[in-house]
C-alpha cells in the first residue's frame, strides 16, 4: 500500500513537471513534511526503515541533487522531491531511484529524437517540455518516476 501511495505522488509530480516544468511546493514540501512528521511520530519511515536511515537517505538525496541544482541542471523542485522521497523511504530507494532516473534520462536523450514524431499530437502537447532539443534542462521528475518503478521492481 505504501509503495502505491509513493507511486501516485511521484506520478503527480512527474505529470506536473512534464507539463509545466515546475513542481508545486504543496507536492514536494507537503509530502516532505508529512514524511518527517510520520518519521518523528513512529520512529520509522513510511516504508518501514528506521528514522536514522530516513535521515541519511534525505542527506544522500541532497548530496546527489544540490550539485545539479548549483550547475542549473536540476530545479529546486527536483531537490525537494528527492529529499522528501528520502524521508519517506531509505538510502537504497534513493540510490535506486537516482540511478534509474539517470539511466532513463540517457535512454530518452538517445531515443527521443526518433520516437518523438511517432507520439500522438495530444500526448506531445501535454508533455511538451520533454520534446528533444526543447531545453537544455529537461524535466527530471518523469525520469525519477521511471527510477522509482525500476527500484520497486529491483527491491521487490
Amino acid at each position: 500500500m505504501q509503495n502505491f501511495v509513493l507511486l501516485i505522488w511521484l506520478t503527480l509530480c512527474a505529470v506536473q513537471d512534464a507539463r509545466e516544468r515546475h513542481i508545486a511546493n504543496s507536492l514536494t514540501l507537503g509530502v516532505g513534511a508529512l514524511a518527517l512528521g510520520w518519521m518523528l511520530w513512529s520512529g520509522t519511515t513510511w516504508l518501514g526503515a528506521t528514522a536514522e536511515q530516513g535521515g541519511w537517505a534525505a542527506l544522500l538525496a541532497l548530496v546527489f541533487t544540490l550539485p545539479g541544482y548549483a550547475l542549473r541542471k536540476l530545479g529546486a523542485g527536483d531537490v525537494k522531491l528527492l529529499t522528501a522521497l528520502g524521508l519517506a523511504t531509505d538510502g537504497r530507494h534513493v540510490l535506486g531511484v537516482f540511478i534509474g532516473a539517470g539511466l532513463a534520462s540517457v535512454c530518452w536523450l538517445l531515443l527521443a529524437p526518433r520516437v518523438w514524431l511517432h507520439i500522438g499530437q495530444g500526448v506531445r502537447s501535454h508533455v511538451r517540455y520533454l520534446e528533444p532539443g526543447m531545453s537544455k534542462k529537461q524535466p527530471f521528475a518523469p525520469f525519477l518516476l521511471v527510477g522509482l518503478l525500476l527500484t520497486f521492481a529491483w527491491l521487490g
